[in-house]
């Protein structure tokens, strides 16, 4: 797998490996059921019995006080006007929301062990949210008003949206025809200077007269494309790494097709994390470097760097872990779908006990696992925008790149399901055995700089903490504001949210969290001096991408980010 050119994508015959969506519906509907059949505490649902019929003649007596005028409802689905001025879609709103808490505190009721308890509880969350009755046009006012005042072309228009989303295959969350892979977003300028046919390295031109003498290499997730790091000028960070006069490389995963079907994580460490360093190492005349991976991308480099530890070797200079798991001890949410069933169907239909040794991981079914973490945000806000209202939504460069989804090959996302998130091997020092060497995480000498976002439902900061008792070199841990993506995304010039520092280490994230300073603004400055300290001696910056091996194959962002699932 060292070929510099790629095959040319095979045609995709494989069938999708279950719809995530539609076994999510089924996993609603039962847990649901089961939910009405459990046998509660009796003490109690009595006592749920009679704070919720207090609350209904609360509700019902407001309304009768108050005719012709509706209280104001909180929750954003309801506090337009069309709703305050509408008693009847306000008593149906207010009604709707305290069945919702009634049967959310049902399911927290629920006597067994805690994966049940969260599995039952996220099934009904789900129901509760698809439930709402913002969701649909009978009872929504203001979707109702606007029909009116358009004459219908509003629904006509909604029509025509949900009909271009089935089209396309998934839920529009922003005006996808605004951007452009190359134009407007992924803009940075550098060149291509290695491809195989997992990933292409890109190495950007730099935007100082010298550079530090080390380079920084980035390792983006596979999951999603890497112009996640690198957006648009005022919020790339790629392009802050380059202003602050580093060298800077990254890795563009393939969108992966059939005839990657049978790769797996082994491949994606030496033919990919370990080569991608290799080039690095060469092109930059520099044993050593800063690497930085993100998401699922820092699992695979700090995998990588264990693998070659184990070899003696020990090329990073600096480690920096955004947002990354190490310890899957507490995967969040995400949990729920995770068990040794669910691993197995995985592994008999798309992994290497399937019938063809392989198969894909549609990167739509990942996309939409992921929206329904967040139902109201990502799902139902714009069901009622798009098709009910008919409303174009927003042009927004962070929800392009979340619908630009990307394939896995099954064996390796198998892998990475099984020993990470179902029996979390990759902490255990020597448990795992990957490109025949033993991992141990604890062997990586580089000094690292960890960052976790404080309401991150993907990675949560608990967990990106966890990595600091893995990790054994000198260590500095930063909490940033906001969720997985808009908390790492925060350019310093819009100075928005705020970060968390603390120099103690205790064992507890909690404690950790007591003894930490909050700062305004971004982290970015924070990480900047940290790997500039890092980076070693100023040098002349290069004139040209690559040298004499690796010469520039085309202009960044390259062919492969363009792929579309």
């Amino acid at each position: 797998m060292t070929q510099r050119s790629a095959p040319r994508p095979a045609q995709d015959k494989q069938p999708p490996a279950g719809p995530t969506v539609q076994a999510l519906g089924e996993h609603v509907s039962q847990a649901v059921n089961a939910l009405m059949r459990l046998n509660l505490p009796l003490e109690r649902v009595s006592q749920l019995q009679n704070e919720y019929l207090q609350e209904a003649a609360k509700i019902w007596n407001a309304a009768l006080a108050q005719p012709g005028q509706a209280p104001r409802i909180e929750d954003r689905r309801f506090s337009g006007p069309g709703w305050a001025e509408n008693p009847a879609a306000s008593y149906v709103a207010a009604m709707y929301l305290l069945n919702a808490r009634t049967m959310l505190q049902l399911a927290d009721a629920v006597q067994g062990d805690e994966k049940t308890r969260q599995r039952i509880r996220f099934a009904v969350q789900q129901w509760i949210e698809a439930s709402a009755p913002s969701n649909f046009l009978a009872f929504n006012p203001e979707a109702q008003r606007k029909a009116l005042e358009t004459q219908g072309e509003s629904l006509t228009q909604g029509m025509l949206r949900l009909l271009h989303d089935l089209r396309q295959g998934h839920l529009s969350q922003t005006d996808e025809s605004v951007f452009e892979v190359g134009r407007n977003v992924a803009t940075t300028e550098g060149s291509v200077i290695y491809e195989n046919p997992l990933f292409q390295l890109i190495e950007y031109k730099p935007l100082t007269a010298k550079v530090y003498e080390r380079p920084l290499l980035i390792v983006p997730p596979c999951i999603n494309k890497y112009y996640i790091l690198d957006l648009q000028p005022d919020n790339s960070f790629v392009r802050h790494a380059l202003e602050q006069g580093l060298r800077v490389f990254l890795v563009s995963w393939r969108n992966a097709d059939e005839s990657l079907a049978q790769v797996g994580w082994d491949e994606y460490i030496e033919d990919g994390v370990i080569r991608a360093i290799r080039v690095v190492q060469e092109v930059a005349k520099s044993p050593q470097l800063n690497a930085l991976g993100f998401c699922i991308g820092g699992t695979l480099l700090a995998t990588a760097l264990a693998v070659l530890a184990a070899r003696g070797e020990q090329p990073a200079a600096s480690l920096t872990l955004l947002t990354s798991f190490l310890d899957f001890g507490h995967t969040g949410v995400i949990d729920v779908f995770v068990d040794e069933a669910a691993v197995q169907m995985r592994e008999m239909t798309i992994g290497p006990n399937s019938p063809t040794g392989g198969g894909l991981m549609r990167g739509r079914e990942l996309a939409a696992t992921f929206s329904f973490l967040r139902p109201n945000d990502l799902v139902w806000n714009y069901v009622v925008g798009n098709y009910l209202k008919g409303e174009t939504p927003p042009p927004f460069d962070l929800l392009y790149w979340n619908s630009d989804s990307t394939n896995l090959p099954g064996p390796m996302f198998c892998w990475y399901l099984r020993n990470t998130y179902l029996e979390n091997n990759l902490k255990e020092p020597g448990k795992l055995t990957v490109c025949g060497a033993p991992v141990d995480l604890g062997r990586i000498q580089a000094p690292a700089f960890i960052y976790g976002s404080r309401e991150d439902h993907i990675v949560p900061w608990e967990s990106a903490y966890a990595s600091t008792r893995l990790l054994k070199g000198k260590l500095r841990f930063v909490l940033g504001a906001s969720g997985h993506i808009a908390g790492v995304i925060n350019p310093p010039a819009r100075k928005k949210r705020s970060y968390w520092v603390n120099a103690r280490l205790p064992a507890s994230a909690r404690d950790w969290l007591a003894g930490a300073t909050e700062h305004p603004g971004s982290w970015w400055p924070e990480w900047a001096g940290w790997i500039r300290s890092h980076a070693g001696k100023q040098v002349a910056a290069p004139r040209t991408p690559g040298n004499r091996t690796y010469r520039p194959i085309e202009p960044a962002p390259g062919r492969y980010v363009k792929e579309r699932a």
